[in-house]
């Protein structure tokens, strides 16, 4: 696995064992090197401004237009944006680690589940949340989205992805988004298990750091987008699967998709090592909001709100004084849905489980159980490290997110008791001190 470094870069990118084979000075020459096709894919309008314009040109050995007419594709049958099937429900929700398949074979695209979202993915508008739940690899079949981005969080076993732009490996603690049109296929070994944000309305882009300066967050150096790889492989059938509305079709073809020699451009997969974030934290007192934690968002036409951003809680210190550290009390004008991808999560350290997953919706109140709020009231304040061997995350939302039947019922995961944890809560109030 090779990878180019950089933030929304603009990468020129050649298969090794095809030297020369970029056009240089154009991009749709009369004919292209080595009996090529040209094509571009464009990730935004043609006429965005040039800061938020996104496109690649791709060179390849056949057009991806080479293929059957599209019909439905009936696996998957619990991924999906229908979010009327259930009726509204503002309680907290709390997930058990979902399960993944020990037996049959079940694949990324198969293993796809809907928890929760919003929107509609015609008017491209919204956002949706996934976990797959997989055992075997994709075989001579390749996904792509038509609706949106993918920004993938392994949980359980690594994954191997092929894309159209390259290969890219990626492990728990690390994060690929693939975007909007880009036909990518996975490998897995064993049971595999991860969550999934959508996104329709925009792409993730890193957010804007203000008084922090220059440095800090998710640095745009680290993250790896893949050098050009390609097979030239004949098959029988190759099915490519779209999601496309909402629902999903299928179409074949004679020959592997990964055809691409050679591409340049800003439109291409990339993936984020959640170890290389710089944590930014209150060396004072008062817990920060968790904003400061965000590693990508998707902006909405809003200023300042977010369709989505993706949020990390990684291991830091607490060093604030005179000030309760853990996450505080809160009701919140946006959606919050968290996970779990190893360790123990600090302001529920018993139910919070990894693979599992929470959703506190919009003003819905939520914070600490009981053992955490009392043990950080009375902790003695100096320098303590906070969630070594623990890697959380959250997903949050200004659309306020229904959940699915699957996330309320089929899945059989949803802890109806989770409402006691904050029962327990003492009143400690006096008239007078």
């Amino acid at each position: 696995f090779q990878y180019l470094t950089g933030f929304g870069s603009h990468f020129a990118t050649e298969d090794p064992r095809c030297p020369d084979t970029l056009p240089v000075g154009q991009n749709s020459p009369q004919k292209c090197a080595r009996g090529l096709y040209a094509e571009q894919l464009s990730g935004s309008a043609f006429t965005a401004p040039r800061t938020e314009n996104t496109r690649s040109w791709l060179y390849r050995i056949r057009p991806s237009v080479v293929h059957t007419p599209f019909t439905r594709y009936n696996g998957a049958p619990h991924f999906h944006d229908n979010w009327s099937e259930q009726p509204p429900d503002p309680n907290q929700m709390r997930w058990n680690p979902f399960d993944v398949p020990l037996t049959g074979t079940v694949d990324f695209v198969d293993g796809l589940h809907t928890i929760c979202g919003a929107g509609d993915a015609r008017g491209r508008h919204g956002v949706a949340v996934h976990v797959y739940l997989c055992n075997a690899p994709m075989v001579n079949r390749a996904f792509y989205n038509s609706d949106g981005d993918f920004l993938i969080v392994p949980q359980q076993g690594s994954l191997d992805i092929v894309t159209e732009f390259g290969r890219i490996h990626v492990e728990p603690n690390e994060i690929v988004v693939i975007q909007q049109g880009m036909r990518f296929s996975v490998s897995v070994t064993g049971s595999t298990r991860g969550y999934i944000l959508e996104v329709y309305d925009n792409h993730f882009r890193l957010p804007d750091l203000g008084p922090i300066g220059a440095n800090g967050l998710a640095n745009p150096r680290d993250f790896k987008t893949p050098v050009a790889w390609f097979e030239d492989r004949e098959v029988d059938s190759f099915k490519i699967i779209s999601k496309f509305q909402g629902a999903l079709f299928v179409a074949t073809q004679k020959h592997s998709p990964f055809d691409v020699v050679a591409w340049h451009g800003n439109y291409a997969p990339y993936k984020y090592s959640l170890a290389d974030f710089m944590v930014i934290n209150s060396v004072s007192f008062d817990h920060c909001d968790p904003s400061i934690f965000t590693v990508l968002t998707c902006p909405s036409s809003k200023p300042g709100t977010a369709i989505a951003d993706f949020v990390i809680f990684p291991p830091r210190w607490s060093v604030q004084e005179h000030t309760f550290r853990p996450p505080y009390y809160h009701r919140n004008c946006m959606s919050e849905f968290m996970g779990l991808i190893f360790g123990s999560y600090e302001a529920k350290e018993g139910g919070f489980r990894p693979g599992g997953a929470s959703l506190h919706s919009m003003m819905t109140p939520h914070g600490p159980d009981k053992n955490c709020f009392e043990g950080a009231s009375n902790a003695k304040l100096q320098p303590q490290r906070v969630a070594d061997g623990t890697q959380s995350f959250m997903f949050e939302s200004s659309l306020s997110m229904a959940v699915t039947k699957w996330g309320a019922e089929t899945c059989q995961k949803l802890d109806a008791k989770y409402y006691e944890c904050w029962q327990a809560l003492e009143k400690h109030f006096k008239i007078s001190d």
